[in-house]
């Protein structure tokens, strides 16, 4: 997968090239330079194509429209992966804390049901497999 990539890399490279020279030449055209013109041009269309090949081997990859915000916002599309990976260890503790909170819950409110409903809670307890809580 990774020489999928680099070749994609390789031809986005040589086209992103192939446009600066051609930009050059657009910028001093002179009639004399139009077959250099034309020849970067079918350098150009060639590139487009070289991509175009490239992109149907990478048909299976998904790429977040967030990543392309951050390239947008000229920040490393890496810190994309950094954020998503900080959240997500956020959004665990708090379900972790919310877990934990709903189990002393539980085992508080079985201990003070058994108390006042103790054949019920036994019942309960018995269908359920529940343990009595200290």
């Amino acid at each position: 997968m990774a020489e999928k990539f680099d070749n994609l890399e390789e031809h986005l490279e040589k086209f992103v090239e192939n446009i600066r020279q051609l930009g050059i030449i657009v910028s001093d055209f002179q009639p004399s330079s139009q077959a250099v013109l034309n020849q970067k041009l079918n350098f150009m269309i060639s590139g487009l194509q070289d991509i175009e090949k490239c992109r149907q081997q990478l048909h299976e990859i998904n790429v977040p429209l967030e990543v392309f915000d951050y390239i947008d916002q000229g920040r490393n599309p890496q810190l994309y992966t950094k954020e998503c990976l900080e959240r997500a260890l956020a959004r665990n503790e708090q379900v972790k804390g919310k877990i934990d909170t709903m189990m002393k819950f539980k085992s508080l409110l079985i201990s003070e049901l058994s108390k006042v409903f103790p054949e019920e809670m036994a019942k309960y307890k018995a269908i359920h497999g529940e343990d009595a809580p200290p």
